[in-house]
């Protein structure tokens, strides 16, 4: 069998020996679906033109067959001998893949076609498995909390344990959902492509030769790791939250996120896009250019980071309750895995609470479709989740965007918030 992650940006598809259950092996791509648009936005309203639809529907099955024939081909399996998939994504990712018109999930009163688990056979959707193989896609909650969400929480095991946590999925849509075995209330926060690595001019996906960590030195020099060792060729998300971090605290860019002026260093000039630091000298890169962010870029990071803040301040307000309260804070997301929790906090894009709080737990919506795959109690399961789940439209509450406007700061309009910040900051410019 297959389990299927269908993310706005990359596709994951894992192959799963149904009868031990065991993984074979991943492979991972990017959603062919990007050509027609970045965010789900875009691709919901790509999809109202003439054919929109059924060419959306075609790019996302040609990623996942080609991810599939990929991994049949490593294994040396007949393609016929696939014959259970179990699919998780967002709402607008699963009803793309279903050929199901997205347009309500654009409108108010947003509420999505799919808000439940749907079943059908390989060849309605035409994917390259056993033509009568069930395809069987996991439930979702509503607009912007889909199956992706469902699947995640099946897999962080939140709802089974009496601790409050804090699920939070650092991707496209920046879903968090909070609760513990009694409640579970979500909702989305639209954070954008940034971490992704869209929207950010020298953005990649997590491969080999993207920068993933980064250090500034007092005299505002760099270093740099990459994946995989080699000479880089861009950053990753969790590179970005390292810069945005190191260039904050070092004073390379103010609290509003703008680069500073008369610095003694070459490395922060004019370029095409107003002021940009330069992370890589073309020399270094693989690319043969300059690797740097700039003020547009910092801008969507800043914004990105502020979006998620202010979802999961929105969530805790709704139930009347604090992070003081928050026992867990559980982090899903592809790119899950890499973040420096510190940095993350000097940025104010997570709570300033304690570091043995965090737990990272990678890519949890491709986690919870193995799951489903390879159990059916698991599969029951997550059909709970979906009709336990509360869903708060963030877009119609005003809460949400003071919370936002207050989070357009680094780390916060309020660095009360971030005391561990506040103190870093001092020490910093007493030194």
């Amino acid at each position: 069998g297959v389990a299927i992650d269908i993310g706005t940006t990359s596709n994951v598809v894992t192959l799963v020996d149904l009868h031990t259950g065991k993984m074979l092996a991943t492979a991972s791509a990017y959603n062919a679906q990007i050509s027609c648009g970045e965010d789900v936005i875009s691709r919901i309203i790509y999809a109202r033109r003439e054919d929109g639809l059924r060419h959306l529907q075609a790019l996302v099955v040609e990623t996942i067959n080609g991810l599939i024939r990929q991994l049949a081909d490593q294994r040396g399996l007949a393609l016929d001998d696939i014959v259970r998939a179990t699919v998780a994504g967002n709402t607008t990712m699963l009803q793309l893949f279903l050929a199901v018109d997205p347009q309500p999930i654009r409108l108010a009163p947003y509420i999505p076609a799919m808000t439940h688990a749907v079943g059908v056979r390989a060849r309605e959707v035409g994917l390259a498995i056993n033509p009568e193989a069930s395809v069987d896609c996991l439930p979702c909650v509503g607009a912007y909390v889909g199956a992706d969400i469902t699947a995640g929480v099946l897999a962080s095991g939140m709802a089974e344990s009496d601790q409050l946590s804090l699920f939070i999925d650092i991707g496209t849509n920046g879903e968090i959902v909070l609760g513990n075995r009694d409640f579970l209330i979500s909702c989305a926060c639209s954070a954008g492509p940034a971490f992704e690595g869209s929207g950010v001019e020298h953005g990649m996906r997590a491969a080999a030769g993207a920068i993933d960590g980064v250090w500034i030195a007092k005299d505002f020099e760099p270093t740099w790791r990459t994946i995989g060792n080699e000479k880089p060729r861009g950053i990753c998300g969790s590179g970005m939250i390292d810069l945005l971090a190191e260039m904050f605290i070092t004073g390379l860019v103010d609290r509003n996120g703008r680069l500073a002026k008369d610095l003694p260093t070459d490395r922060v000039r004019m370029g095409e896009h107003g002021r940009e630091y330069v992370v890589a000298w073309a020399d270094e890169t693989a690319i043969g250019r300059d690797i740097t962010i700039n003020e547009v870029d910092l801008e969507n990071l800043v914004r990105t980071k502020a979006a998620i803040y202010a979802g999961f301040n929105v969530l805790l307000d709704s139930v009347g309750t604090s992070l003081d309260d928050v026992e867990r804070v559980l982090i899903g997301g592809a790119f899950g895995q890499y973040v420096d929790v510190e940095k993350a906090i000097e940025i104010g894009l997570l709570p300033d609470m304690p570091w043995d709080r965090f737990h990272f737990l990678g890519n949890t919506s491709l986690a919870g479709a193995y799951q489903c795959l390879a159990s059916r109690e698991r599969r029951r399961q997550v059909d709970e989740i979906g009709a336990k789940m509360t869903y708060l439209e963030l877009s119609a509450d005003n809460r949400f965007m003071d919370a936002f406007t207050a989070a357009m700061f680094l780390p916060h309009t309020e660095m009360s918030r971030f005391p561990s910040v506040e103190a870093e900051l001092a020490e910093r410019g007493s030194a």
